[in-house]
């Protein structure tokens, strides 16, 4: 039998089906216009070709707890908006995530059936632990990981409001 801390550095797939377009979920993935609507509600700036950088800046929220400027940092690796985007994903939260391996995260958009899309968030985490417990909204006091940044997504594409609004 894994322990928790096994199971959390495995790859993690999630899936969501959004009352939305493709083009309206990569929209709010990728414009930093749409990144502070939803999730953490960090700002992102990305350069969306191969080899681009991608820079998830900390909220006053997160800097106000000793976090740096930027709280993610990664590299485009392939794009065909609108339906993949895969980069690696730098976590800098502090020093123990800062010091772990690059991961991997990928999106793809898929029509699921007339108005619906499907998005599977994809991220590998072998060699981050403790990013991968963070992700996957198992540790304390960490905001929920993927599952709510993507619930929140959901909500605010087919509401037009976050789940705390």
């Amino acid at each position: 039998m894994s322990t928790m801390a096994e199971r959390a550095t495995a790859t993690q797939t999630y899936q969501v089906y959004i009352k939305a377009t493709p083009e309206a979920i990569w929209d709010a993935l990728t414009n930093a216009e749409r990144t502070v609507e939803y999730g953490y509600r960090g700002q992102v700036d990305y350069d969306l070709r191969p080899g681009g950088a991608y820079i998830a800046y900390a909220t006053e929220e997160m800097l106000s707890r000793g976090a740096p400027d930027a709280v993610i940092e990664g590299e485009i690796l392939e794009v065909d908006a609108p339906r993949r985007l895969v980069q690696t994903w730098d976590a800098r939260f502090d020093e123990a995530t800062g010091a772990e391996a690059s991961t991997r995260l990928s999106f793809e958009i898929e029509d699921s059936h007339p108005g619906v899309t499907k998005l599977t968030l994809t991220h590998a985490l072998d060699g981050a632990p403790i990013l991968a417990e963070f992700v996957s909204g198992a540790m304390p006091n960490t905001g929920g990981g993927w599952p709510f940044v993507l619930s929140d997504l959901k909500t605010l594409l087919e509401t037009r409001r976050p789940l705390g609004g």
